[in-house]
């Protein structure tokens, strides 16, 4: 399976787990897969005092990126087809724009009963479903900004103008229109007058839309938190400081932040995705690590929030007598804030389209994606959000007393002939109407 000697037994004793879930996410790729992984462990052997997870996410991590090129090659290959000129930016005179829905590849469930869903499953050891699924409505968001590439690039006498069609990748992790930017995205390509965009929303009908000015999704900044102890032997916890006894302590210190220290009015969110300490049931382990989200809108706010995640743990290391704790922020991204301008124009224009009926007014929340960074640049912007929810995904939903399936979960399933066709509506009238300006 693997092709030198593998020096770490207990590293070696984990070949047969990873080889079975390889082979449950790819099939007959298991092979590669399993060996790019075992010479990664190999090249990182301070990942190996936890090798199971540290293997399963790389297992991961790599059939991902597999899928991510294969999905990127056809991406490419439509917009070549959907287009005559250059994929991404189709030209005529005049006045310029871009249109910016954002992608990875998505999978829905097979037990939805979509006949085109991804057969992909895994099961870990202790028998909870994992897998590489992204439920957030991204291949939805591909194929509406390459229908909507279709219908500009044979219509051509009905518009003027330098339209640049933006594919932007890695929006979940907050990263991609920086990266975009910071690799010469207005220098290479014409800079906009302004940016239109939309994302997925099950709590509107199929093919209806949510609108709205100003603020729509909050700043968001990931942390991770390590809290360190002194290990030991459970049956001997006198002589430890348990760094799992102070990572509880410190989950439920972060809930006063918000509740406490943040005015009421003020947006805010935290919360800890993430903690992990220890791999054996009798061993007080000697850290414990957290992974944290961060959501808010105003800056003074979020300014507020870091501080008191960094107090908060310093505080209680320090009552605990431990060593000083490791807090890092990473993935920062600005709130995603509607211009008034644009906004008016595109919804005068999706009223038209789609009727007033089908247009609905969207509330702020507090997810996240860095389309708002194009606004950091000097680029003016609205985003809308696209119903997903067909009739009778919401009468299920109904009968059952629960919400339609939302996004980010394994159930979430777009009902995609109204969707994508009220999105390539929206969208190619919204940028019809806002390239006339």
């Amino acid at each position: 399976m693997i092709d030198r000697p593998v020096p770490h037994e207990h590293l070696l004793r984990e070949a047969p787990f990873v080889h079975r879930l390889a082979r449950q996410l790819v099939g007959d790729e298991a092979d590669d897969v399993v060996q790019q992984a075992f010479l990664l462990a190999l090249q990182r052997p301070e990942h190996l005092t936890q090798p199971r997870s540290w293997l399963a996410r790389v297992v991961r991590n790599l059939i991902t990126d597999r899928r991510r090129r294969e999905t990127r090659r056809l991406a490419r290959e439509d917009a070549a087809a959907a287009t005559t000129a250059v994929p991404c930016c189709a030209t005529a005179t005049g006045r310029s724009g871009c249109c910016a829905p954002t992608w990875t590849r998505c999978r829905s469930p097979r037990r939805r009963g979509c006949r085109d869903a991804s057969t992909v499953h895994a099961e870990a050891e202790g028998g909870q479903a994992i897998g590489v699924m992204h439920a957030c409505g991204h291949d939805v968001h591909m194929t509406v900004l390459l229908g909507t590439a279709r219908w500009f690039a044979k219509h051509r006498e009905q518009w003027q103008g330098t339209l640049v069609l933006i594919g932007q990748p890695a929006e979940e992790r907050a990263g991609g229109a920086r990266a975009m930017v910071a690799a010469g995205l207005f220098e290479r390509f014409p800079k906009p007058a302004w940016a239109l965009a939309l994302h997925c929303d099950p709590s509107v009908p199929a093919g209806n839309v949510g609108v709205r000015s100003g603020p729509l999704m909050a700043a968001v900044d990931s942390v991770d938190v390590t809290l360190f102890g002194r290990g030991g032997h459970g049956a001997r916890p006198h002589l430890t400081i348990d760094p799992v006894v102070l990572a509880a302590q410190y989950v439920l210190a972060l809930q006063t932040i918000v509740s406490r220290e943040i005015d009421p009015t003020q947006p805010a969110v935290i919360t800890v995705g993430s903690i992990h300490a220890g791999q054996k049931h009798n061993i007080i382990a000697d850290r414990c690590e957290l992974q944290l989200t961060v959501r808010s809108y105003d800056p003074a706010v979020r300014e507020h929030l870091k501080a008191a995640i960094v107090r908060k743990a310093k505080g209680l290391a320090e009552s605990a007598g431990a060593p000083a704790p490791k807090v890092e922020f990473s993935e920062p991204t600005g709130p995603l804030l509607n211009d008034p301008g644009i906004t008016a124009a595109a919804r005068a224009a999706l009223v038209e389209a789609l009727g007033e009926a089908a247009v609905g007014s969207a509330e702020p929340q507090m997810v996240a994606e860095d389309f708002g960074y194009f606004r950091e640049q000097g680029v003016p912007l609205c985003m809308f959000r696209l119903g997903t929810t067909g009739p009778e995904q919401q009468a299920q939903a109904n009968a059952s007393g629960e919400l339609p399936a939302q996004l980010h979960t394994a159930r979430f399933h777009p009902d995609a002939a109204p969707t994508i066709r009220g999105g390539v509506t929206a969208l190619v009238a919204a940028t019809r109407a806002l390239l006339r300006r």
